[in-house]
């Protein structure tokens, strides 16, 4: 399940920053972008969950130190991409508030 709400935040990232990039209001899919990071990393938290409770501590030991190294920077840029916009569009809000 994780996999596919990755893939779902990938596709709302960039559609993000394509509804931004033609002059929409892109707020809407910043929000849902952040959620469906949000929801990756809570769906593999659960995924992991179920092996700690079938006690899986080889799986648990190859996956947890590259995932999460992988969670914390995918989710960094996750955040990043999608506030782009934001500080993208304040230097033209202030050309406009001096016009």
């Amino acid at each position: 399940m994780w996999i596919i709400f990755g893939l779902l935040a990938i596709g709302a990232t960039l559609f993000n920053l394509y509804t931004f990039s033609v002059g929409k209001d892109y707020r809407l899919t910043m929000a849902v972008a952040l959620s469906l990071t949000a929801l990756t990393v809570c769906a593999d938290y659960s995924h992991l969950a179920v092996w700690v409770e079938a006690e899986d501590w080889a799986a648990l030991a190859d996956v947890i130190p590259g995932m999460g190294r992988a969670w914390w920077v995918l989710t960094s840029i996750s955040i990043g991409l999608n506030v782009l916009p934001i500080f993208l569009e304040r230097p033209k809000e202030k050309q406009k508030s001096k016009a």
